[in-house]
């Protein structure tokens, strides 16, 4: 169902614009905006209802469509497998596209109050990887750099040399991608495996969230995300990674293509923040310390996390 003019740009997404979207949405899904409340303004535009259980979903630009109708269709699949993740909101037509943002409805997951650990993040992984995707579920690979080349094409704020250098990356990590020598067969891979994509719920019990990016592939995809952040982020402790490593079976760390894996990471977490540069002075700052540190393989990663 498609809601007013389609637009497939990222540009202008603001806080408004998200707002606007959404407040369209819930009149065509039959939901009431009022009190809703933006809890989140990234990749995507979260609100969360006040007149319903409910989280909406609001995609960038039209270019995200595929996307969230493949999250449609693993959020029931997932379900019907008993496996704890975010649950669509059943009885609504999704997604909806509103001025050419795909619009999506989730039940709402109440919290315990507390964060996921990595022990936690490392056992979800584990059982997901060990699941069987069903004939008719199609799938695509794992987009390894993203919408990466898009944000370079449509970058405003980065100097001309910065963007050059930034092509020249991203070939050359392509061509190192091509070469690796994976050690375990395709199969689910959530695309985006971080504890913040995890929610724990009043009785404890750990739901898988943002299915984005959910594709088949190999699961050293999912487990880089942990290991870079402790290896070269120094954003997750020693006994955090132990506790992801101990519940996973595995660390990554001890594959010879790890330091391929992080070097496109760092990739598309840069070329991901650029898009926000103009949003403020830090933004900006962390932009370009991350465009710096990019020069040198071996050089310390001082990131910021957004």
């Amino acid at each position: 169902m498609t809601v007013g003019a389609a637009r497939g740009s990222e540009e202008g997404f603001s806080s408004a614009e998200a707002t606007r979207v959404m407040a369209a949405a819930c009149r065509a899904a039959g939901l009431n905006d009022r009190g809703a409340e933006l809890i989140r303004l990234g990749e995507n535009a979260l609100f969360r209802l006040g007149s319903a259980p409910v989280i909406v979903r609001i995609a960038r630009s039209v270019e995200y469509l595929v996307a969230s109708r493949k999250e449609v269709a693993v959020s029931r699949w997932l379900a019907g497998e008993g496996f704890p993740a975010v649950r669509v909101v059943e009885d609504l037509e999704q997604p909806l596209i509103v001025d050419g943002h795909p619009v999506t409805f989730w039940q709402l997951i109440v919290e315990e109050g507390r964060p996921a650990t990595y022990g936690e993040l490392g056992g979800v992984l584990r059982d997901l990887h060990a699941l069987a995707i069903p004939h008719g579920l199609e799938l695509p690979r794992y987009s390894a750099f993203g919408l990466s080349d898009l944000r370079l094409e449509r970058a405003a704020g980065i100097s001309e040399e910065d963007l050059e250098f930034l092509r020249k990356r991203g070939e050359e990590l392509k061509d190192r991608l091509a070469e690796l020598q994976f050690e375990s067969p395709l199969g689910p891979v959530h695309g985006d495996a971080h504890t913040d994509n995890l929610m724990v719920d009043k009785r404890g019990v750990v739901h898988l969230i943002d299915l984005e990016n959910f594709c088949v592939d190999h699961p050293e995809w999912d487990l880089e995300v942990a290991a870079h952040e402790y290896h070269r982020l120094g954003w997750v402790t020693e006994e955090q990674y132990a506790g992801f490593v101990g519940a996973y079976g595995r660390d990554l760390r001890e594959w010879p293509g790890f330091a391929t894996l992080c070097a496109i990471q760092e990739f598309k977490m840069t070329t991901w923040l650029m898009q926000n540069v103009s949003e403020g002075e830090d933004v900006a700052q962390e932009v370009g310390r991350r465009i710096a540190s990019l020069r040198d393989d071996v050089a310390p990663r001082n990131w910021l996390p957004y």
